[in-house]
C-alpha cells in the first residue's frame, strides 16, 4: 500500500509540473513569489496564458534541459529584462548552465541588484511609462544553442563536412514562425485595450548578483521562442481562456442543541 501511495505521488506531481510548464530546450514557468507557487498554465487556440494576481510578485523561472550552456534572451510587455531595450531576441540574455535553473526575478538594474517584477494595472506597468503599451500582457524567452568548436581537421578528412541539409530551410520556417507569433501578439494586444489588461510594474530594489559571460550563437535565430501570455483572472474568463471557479462550498450551520426535558427548576416569569 505504501508503494502504491508513493507511486500516485509521484505521478501527480510529474503532471502538475508539466501542466506549469512551456518549452522544449527550456522549461519556462511563472512562480507567484507573492503566494509561492508556479501558475497554471492554460492552454487556449494554442497559446500558454497564466493568471496573474494583481500586486503579487512574480519572477521567470527557467530550467536548461540540454546538457550544453543556453541562452535565454528574456522579454517582458516587450522589454528586454537585462537592457530595457524594445525586445528583439539578438540582444544580452542569461546564460543558463546544463540542467540548471533560474529564477529571473525583476528588471536587471546593474550586476548586483534587480527591480521585482509584480502583476499590476497597464498606466502602472514599466512598458506603459516608458511610452510602449503595445505589448503589455506577454513573456517570451528566445532561447540559443551554444556554438560548438568545430573538431580538427585531420590529413585523412580534408574536406569539412557539408552541413545538413534543409538547415536553411528550417532557419527560415523560424523565422516566419516567429514573425507570425509577433503578428499575434499584436493583433491580441490590439483586441484587449477595449479593457483594462494586466501588465508587469517596476518593484522594489532587489540583491541579485550575476557577472558577464561571454556566450557564442550557433545560429542567428533563436531554436526555439517560448511565449507566455497573462492577464487578470476576470479578463480571461471574459474570453474563455480559463474555466468559471467552482463555486465556494456552503458553511456548515451552526449546531442546534435539542431540547433538554430536565433543565432545573422554575424561575419566575418577567414582569
Amino acid at each position: 500500500m505504501k508503494v502504491v501511495k508513493t507511486a500516485c505521488a509521484a505521478l501527480l506531481a510529474a503532471v502538475s509540473a508539466h501542466a506549469a510548464a512551456v518549452g522544449g530546450l527550456a522549461e519556462v514557468t511563472v512562480f507567484d513569489r507573492s503566494e509561492g507557487r508556479q501558475l497554471q498554465v492554460y492552454w487556449h487556440e494554442g497559446r500558454a496564458y497564466v493568471v496573474g494576481k494583481p500586486g503579487n510578485e512574480y519572477s521567470v523561472r527557467i530550467r536548461n534541459r540540454q546538457r550544453a550552456d543556453v541562452l535565454g534572451v528574456i522579454s517582458v510587455d516587450g522589454v528586454n529584462v537585462i537592457t530595457g531595450e524594445t525586445a528583439v531576441a539578438q540582444q544580452s540574455g542569461y546564460v543558463l548552465a546544463p540542467y540548471r535553473q533560474f529564477d529571473i526575478s525583476g528588471w536587471r538594474k546593474n550586476l548586483a541588484s534587480t527591480a521585482a517584477f509584480y502583476f499590476t494595472s497597464l498606466p502602472d506597468s514599466y512598458a506603459a511609462r516608458t511610452g510602449r503599451p503595445d505589448n503589455v500582457g506577454v513573456i517570451g524567452v528566445a532561447l540559443y544553442r551554444k556554438r560548438e568548436e568545430p573538431p580538427p581537421v585531420t590529413r585523412s578528412a580534408p574536406f569539412a563536412q557539408p552541413a545538413p541539409l534543409g538547415t536553411g530551410e528550417r532557419l527560415r520556417k523560424q523565422a516566419a514562425a516567429g514573425a507570425a507569433a509577433e503578428a499575434d501578439a499584436q493583433s491580441a494586444a490590439r483586441d484587449a485595450k477595449r479593457e483594462e489588461r494586466l501588465g508587469t510594474g517596476h518593484g522594489r530594489i532587489e540583491t541579485s548578483h550575476t557577472r558577464q559571460v561571454g556566450f557564442e550563437r550557433a545560429s542567428s535565430e533563436p531554436a526555439e521562442t517560448v511565449t507566455i501570455y497573462y492577464d487578470s483572472y476576470r479578463n480571461l474568463l471574459a474570453r474563455g481562456i480559463v474555466p468559471p471557479m467552482p463555486p465556494l462550498p456552503h458553511p456548515y450551520p451552526p449546531r442546534r442543541l435539542a431540547p433538554n426535558p430536565f433543565p432545573g427548576f422554575v424561575a419566575d416569569p418577567p414582569a
